[in-house]
């Protein structure tokens, strides 16, 4: 076999330090769980195979390094940090954006459609959220494997910053999600578990589990702004058109994207709010990253070097 397949000495023993150190961090302050095992594992066989997947595996370390950071958000909870807001963020949803209905009453969106929702609705509410990380990271294999390793690169990065802006946001502002004040009332109460809220309509409907399986792992309950739900489909639209793909694709992406944010707000998870703040931190993670960060020359040869490992 050609040596080139190999990686160097230097690689393999940064990966080895990097996975070990992984696995230490990670077993002290968060607690080992298979899916850890089953992240560094694919990693590693991807790295150590031949030369064709180390390249993959090198070029995943944006979704990996997301994945890590909002799993080690257990580490240190937003709402130690600052003050948890329940009440505010639902009396400005209320005031901005509420519906009377008949009798007087005023509600929140997310209130007005856990009384009025249907079938049809609730199963393209349960499609369109699952399409959430999974449609994006796709997205940005399908560049890889067309040979747009730069592109990809750009769209990961961004993805991946886009992620820490929110993150950010999350301990600037701790908030409650509409569900935990439609269900608890105003007052925080630490440990609650995550809540399916109106997606568990779409379980219920086809006997499974799988919104209750993911947010059952949910790390934090009241990281509800911005609506990172909101943001992604935003990031996958515009490096689409970027990268000038075909019209359907791009058709298709901003179909999700809507039902992304209408799902948001009918299923009770996040409020208009947090949905429009979503958007504006996808546009300001690309601002920055395409007018900013790639502006910088020491920056700009670094992602140069990244594309041509990669490519």
């Amino acid at each position: 076999m050609n040596r080139i397949s190999f990686p160097t000495a230097r690689e393999t023993m940064l990966v080895l330090v990097l996975s070990a150190s992984f696995l230490l961090l990670t077993g002290m302050y968060v607690g080992l769980r298979s899916d850890h095992f089953l992240l560094l594992g694919l990693f590693l066989v991807l790295f150590f195979a031949c030369g064709t997947t180390r390249k993959l595996a090198v070029a995943l370390l944006p979704f990996i390094v997301f994945a890590v950071s909002y799993d080690w958000m257990r580490v240190w909870p937003n709402y130690t940090v600052n003050p948890v807001d329940v009440r505010g963020l639902y009396e400005a949803e209320k005031s901005l954006f509420g519906i009377t209905v008949p009798g007087g009453e005023t509600l929140i969106p997310c209130e007005y459609f856990a009384r009025h929702h249907c079938s049809v609705a609730d199963f393209m509410a349960g499609c369109f959220y699952l399409c959430w990380v999974p449609v994006p990271i796709a997205f940005g294999v399908y560049l890889y494997f067309k040979g747009k390793r730069e592109a990809y690169l750009r769209f990961s990065m961004v993805f991946l910053l886009v992620n820490l802006i929110g993150f950010a946001g999350y301990y600037i502002h701790p908030a409650a999600p509409p569900w935990y004040a439609m269900n608890y009332g105003f007052e925080p109460v630490l440990g609650t578990p995550g809540n399916t809220a109106g997606l568990g309509r779409f379980d219920e409907m086809l006997g499974i589990t799988v919104f209750e399986g993911i947010y059952g792992r949910n790390a934090n309950v009241f990281a509800a702004v911005p609506s990172l739900h909101a943001a992604y489909m935003v990031v996958a639209l515009a490096y689409a058109l970027m990268t000038q793909c075909r019209r359907w694709l791009i058709g298709v992406f901003a179909f999700i994207m809507v039902g992304i944010w209408w799902t948001a707000v009918y299923s009770g998870h996040h409020y208009i709010i947090d949905v429009l703040l979503g958007i504006t931190c996808a546009l300001l993670g690309i601002v920055l990253f395409e007018w900013g960060l790639m502006q910088w020359g020491a920056f700009r040869r670094w992602v140069g070097r990244y594309s041509n490992y990669i490519a």
